[in-house]
């Protein structure tokens, strides 16, 4: 009988257990995305915040404080800046398209029949293409609304990313105030578990993570506030709003920012604006060299990756976290890149470097710390 008690009892213990996991799962869900992008913050900026904490004299909830008004001035300002005009500029968009559309084909420029022996043709053929092209017109102001009412949710959607941002920095704050035992548990953790190889995994899981934030995604920031800059110096309407689209596609290699710049100076262009279409291209150029300067300035680790991982994890990431995915599933996917990268190295035979040269957490936090 004794048996059959404790049988049923280590059945119910486990039901009991499934359930309370279940249920934990069940409370944490709307938490998940802030809080492992809480977790991304803290692994980038750790060397940051270990100098910080050095001359503070070890003042963890100061230094968490001065790092959480950073990352709110850093990360989440310049997205509340436009997010605050993000339906205003939606607007702007609109009404300039629409007139845009109304307005019809341009009419070819003087210059271009006064080229010799091909000047006349040009100016046919121009006239030829904008006749074809006047029903396309008439096409395109029927999915201007569509596209108004699409950019209007988009606005609503980064409305609450912007609450998912503000909610991981807040728990970052927390994660720091703890960072030195926080840090050296999950160091001995990693350390009985896999020893030697485990930690050197624990060590390219961090850098990768500082690579991708720095490189990838804070190269894009820089890369959107500048051209926001532009659009704004040069007077194009809703700026904020193109800025936030030369985010998403400067995030992504390849592509970059000129699907957005050169596209705004062609519209200077055609306004007549020459003067602000010249500047525009220089801008455009400025801000998409940006990439080859400030992005291996900003990488401490190598974060080569391959293009369609970025690809998916930019689009992924949307799909499956809001706004706030747009920083995450780049960061996963490369998290788990690496390490399979590494994983298969060690397995291949590689040595594990030596217990001195992977950083552990030691309680007076040093700046190799891994968090």
């Amino acid at each position: 009988m004794s048996n059959t008690h404790t049988v049923v009892e280590k059945n119910l213990a486990r039901v009991v257990l499934i359930l309370l996991l279940i249920g934990c799962y069940v409370v944490m869900r709307p938490f998940i995305s802030s809080l492992l992008w809480a977790i991304v913050l803290v692994c980038a900026t750790w060397p940051i915040y270990s100098h910080v904490l050095k001359w503070c004299g070890n003042r963890q909830k100061l230094v968490a404080c001065l790092i959480t008004i950073g990352m709110l001035l850093i990360i989440l300002c310049p997205f509340l800046i436009v997010g605050s005009t993000l339906a205003d500029n939606v607007q702007d968009f609109t009404a300039a398209a629409k007139r845009w559309i109304a307005d019809g084909p341009p009419a070819p420029p003087n210059w271009l029949g006064k080229i010799p022996v091909v000047g006349a043709h040009a100016v046919e053929y121009w006239q030829t293409v904008a006749a074809d092209t006047a029903k396309m017109w008439v096409e395109l102001r029927k999915l201007l609304e569509p596209l108004s009412a699409w950019l209007l949710r988009l606005a609503l959607g980064l409305g609450g990313g912007l609450l998912e941002l503000a909610l991981s920095i807040f728990i970052a704050f927390f994660l720091f105030a703890n960072g030195p035992a926080s840090a050296k548990r999950l160091s001995d953790t990693v350390d009985r578990i896999g020893g030697d190889r485990g930690l050197h995994l624990l060590k390219v899981a961090s850098s990768t993570i500082r690579g991708v934030v720095y490189g990838i995604i804070g190269t894009a920031l820089i890369q959107s506030v500048m051209a926001g800059l532009g659009f704004f110096i040069a007077g194009v309407p809703a700026a904020g709003l193109l800025a936030l689209f030369t985010f998403f596609f400067a995030v992504l290699p390849v592509v970059g920012t000129g699907v957005v710049c050169f596209p705004v100076a062609i519209w200077l262009f055609y306004q007549g604006s020459t003067g602000w279409g010249i500047f525009m291209v220089i801008w455009a150029l400025a801000v998409g060299s940006l990439d080859n300067f400030v992005k291996p300035w900003l990488i401490s680790q190598g974060s080569d990756l391959p293009f369609l991982l970025i690809f998916f994890g930019v689009i992924g990431g949307a799909l499956a976290f809001g706004f706030i995915g747009v920083f995450l599933g780049p960061t996963l996917l490369a998290v788990g890149y690496r390490l399979i990268e590494e994983w298969n190295s060690l397995a291949a035979g590689a040595p594990v470097p030596p217990p001195d040269a992977i950083p552990k957490a030691e309680p007076a936090v040093s700046s190799a710390a891994v968090p």
